[in-house]
């Protein structure tokens, strides 16, 4: 008996309620208002890149990146509001650690930060959003990556051709 209780306590703990990122991603990929985005690394491998050596081993690094927005033009104000509200909250978790906050000329603000485990960094998150648009968050998931290599990568982003892919739309908004 004393053991069915131990176990039970167990599981109850290890299953807890408490929201994450990955959770939110799943529960509102589907959701009006929302877009969602899996891309894998190998989209940066179209061959048309020169990157240096810092890109190419912060690129071995990553997995992949998951990417979700939240359109205004696509939703209401108070659903944004809300749905702001709810990603802050998890973002205030003991789990992320804040790396750099900044505000856009637009009146928006970009908050990135950082998953640690074992003093290696597996998850870099990139947060924004500006009262006109909307949200959007990207998680960049990897093993063992270097932030200040990841940084890097932002040069990157100019040179990628999404203009023939189904990219093209998503990539605009983001940026």
């Amino acid at each position: 008996m004393i053991k069915l209780f131990i176990a039970s306590l167990f599981f109850l703990t290890s299953c807890s309620s408490k929201d994450s990122l990955q959770t939110y991603f799943v529960n509102h990929q589907e959701e009006s208002g929302f877009m969602s985005v899996d891309i894998p690394i190998s989209f940066l491998s179209n061959g048309k890149i020169g990157f240096s050596e810092d890109q190419i081993n912060a690129i071995n690094t990553i997995d992949k990146l998951n990417v979700i927005s939240y359109s205004i033009d696509d939703g209401n104000l108070d659903e944004f509001n809300f749905q702001l509200s709810s990603v802050k909250n998890i973002l205030k978790s003991n789990t992320y650690n804040d790396l750099i906050r900044m505000g856009t000329g637009s009146g928006g603000k970009v908050k990135i930060l950082y998953i640690e485990n074992n003093n290696t960094i597996d998850e870099i998150i990139i947060f924004g959003y500006t009262l006109e648009m909307g949200f959007a968050i990207v998680r960049v998931l990897g093993n063992d990556m270097n932030l200040f290599q990841i940084m890097k990568l932002g040069s990157v982003i100019d040179q990628l051709d999404t203009q023939h892919s189904k990219m093209d739309s998503f990539m605009k908004y983001l940026l």
